[in-house]
């Protein structure tokens, strides 16, 4: 299993970055997958999750109207859109899969990418 994020970068605040996970080696359209990350000093926390078809979508409350979570099973990838980006974001972030997805993000994934990092300057 193969969990591949990409799409990180060194931004302004305000600005926009569209992360990819692209996943191998399971069968991705049956599992939901999560959005996680880890600021500096700070625990990994959940960012966002969605469910094997894209329909139910969960984010954490400091990034809800910001983020967007989205998936393309035929091409066996997971999206994270982060716009009106704010220095407070600046973390590595993981996508993670599979996993319960549900509105605690609270779940730990059975296995992880290798994490991109996000910077945003002020």
């Amino acid at each position: 299993v193969q969990l591949q994020a990409s799409g990180g970068g060194l931004v302004q605040a305000g600005g926009s970055l569209r992360l990819s996970c692209v996943v191998s080696g399971f069968p991705f359209r049956t599992y939901s997958i999560g959005w996680f990350r880890q600021a500096p000093g700070k625990e990994r926390e959940g960012v966002s999750c969605i469910g094997s078809a894209g329909i139910r979508t969960y984010y954490a409350d400091s990034v809800k109207g910001r983020f967007t979570i989205s998936r393309d099973n035929a091409k066996n990838t997971a999206y994270l859109q982060i716009d009106n980006l704010r220095p407070e974001d600046t973390a590595v972030y993981y996508c993670g899969a599979p996993l319960p997805c549900d509105s605690t993000l609270e779940y730990t994934p059975e296995h992880w990418g290798q994490g991109t990092q996000v910077t945003v300057s002020s």
